[in-house]
């Protein structure tokens, strides 16, 4: 059963009421309390208070502070008046029940109202910083074709500027080619007009003296023979055929320092790849010319192998292989994603070809020998066969005697061996 708090005092004003409550060693929160226009509820386990207000307040604005033991109360009243008591006197059980009732209803709705608004409030608050979005994007928008607009009338002016530039070039040259034109014509006419004075009827005087060099010439040539002969033009050149003899590839090494064959094999390696890349893979034609080169797809293979992308990396390979099959790298590499995508028979038939090309064994190639046994024996490992595996894994101890990697492994494969055999 609650207790009933019946201590508290009062006082007013006109406009307000003041209401102190002792908490008797209670602690009280804001939930405690439960205020309308003409209902007040103080909740304080194992206390209660509750009261019909004389008249209406502005629940609203009242407040309530809690310190010192107390409950302070400032209830505003709706209209200004002096109150005659604190509480409705006369007030019964079922209208002390029907204004508790109307009090939780008016605060339910009045709760409701509020989550509306508060509601209608977000949506229009959402509703501007769209459109304020929506304009600031618009603004953006069209800042940036103006941008364009105004690049793109620059461009076209500049370009009919080149065009005009050209035509005045061309004009220039036609002018230019006319003038040489008629240059050349004017020795032409006055040599025309030579002819013409020297085919004219001559006089007496002119026809002894002429007539005396022509004798001259025993009737052989002519009063137009000088003329003839600067005019006459030069024979057409006789058609032969023009050899060009290429130089040949130079090494930046001396001759005598570098090695023949090798660079022999080596031009006869990139004119294979050529080849290929021309002839037999018509799907390369979309790829860039790095992206033809298998050193370059070897080296996108690793970073893919590195960053965990074996599926990529072994197409990578894949690839590579087909413009170049002699590099046993690439088998190498492409055996080690086969066995961390788990195909085995793969990883072995790639350990197997990389060992076929890395011959004749030289110190050069042993680390990678050593590679190629290791991953071979691990995938026949992996497949149960270790007898098999400790053949490769002795093989690549023998080439490396002091790693202990290898030989520690060796050893357990020769303990499995021998459990399997003891089993059976």
């Amino acid at each position: 059963m609650p207790v009933w708090l019946r201590e508290h005092s009062w006082r007013q004003s006109l406009t307000a009421v003041y209401l102190s409550l002792p908490l008797r060693g209670a602690r009280a929160t804001a939930a405690n309390i439960f205020c309308s226009e003409q209902y007040l509820k103080v909740s304080i386990p194992p206390f209660l208070f509750e009261a019909v207000l004389y008249a209406p307040i502005d629940d609203t604005n009242s407040t309530a502070k809690i310190g010192n033991g107390n409950i302070f109360f400032t209830l505003y009243k709706k209209e200004p008046a002096i109150w005659d008591s604190l509480t409705l006197a006369n007030a019964d059980k079922e209208k002390l029940q029907h204004l508790r009732e109307n009090a939780i209803l008016e605060v339910q709705e009045k709760a409701k109202e509020e989550t509306k608004a508060k509601k209608i409030t977000k949506q229009e608050n959402k509703k501007y910083a769209l459109e304020a979005t929506m304009k600031l994007e618009e603004a953006e928008r069209k800042r940036i074709e103006d941008l364009k607009e105004k690049e793109r009338q620059k461009v076209t002016k500049e370009l009919e500027l080149w065009k005009n530039q050209q035509k005045d070039g061309d004009k220039y040259k036609s002018i230019q080619a006319k003038e040489e034109l008629h240059q050349e014509k004017e020795p032409l006419k006055e040599r025309k007009n030579e002819k013409l004075n020297k085919t004219r009827i001559p006089n007496e005087g002119s026809s002894k003296t002429r007539l005396k060099s022509t004798r001259g010439c025993g009737g052989s040539c002519s009063i137009f023979s000088q003329d003839l002969k600067e005019e006459q033009l030069p024979a057409p050149r006789a058609a032969a055929t023009i050899k060009v003899n290429f130089t040949p590839r130079v090494f930046p090494t001396a001759l005598r320092e570098s090695r023949v064959a090798e660079e022999e094999e080596w031009l006869h390696k990139q004119a294979e790849a050529r080849r290929i890349i021309n002839s037999d893979l018509s799907e390369l034609e979309d790829l860039k010319e790095e992206e033809k080169n298998p050193d370059w797809l070897k080296d996108k293979g690793n970073k893919m192998f590195a960053m965990g992308d074996y599926l990529g990396a072994v197409n990578a390979y894949n690839l590579a292989v087909r413009l170049n099959n002699k590099l046993p790298l690439l088998y190498l590499n492409r055996a080690a994603c086969h066995l961390k995508l788990r195909n085995l028979h793969k990883a072995i038939e790639d350990s197997s070809k990389a060992l076929e090309l890395l011959t004749p064994p030289v110190p050069d190639n042993e680390n990678a020998r050593v590679k190629a046994h290791v991953r071979r024996g691990t995938a026949f490992c992996q497949l149960e066969l270790y007898t098999e595996g400790l053949q490769d894994y002795e093989a690549a101890l023998k080439i490396d005697p002091k790693n202990k990697i290898i030989e520690k492994d060796a050893e357990k494969i020769r303990q499995l061996i021998q459990g399997t055999m003891q089993s059976s």
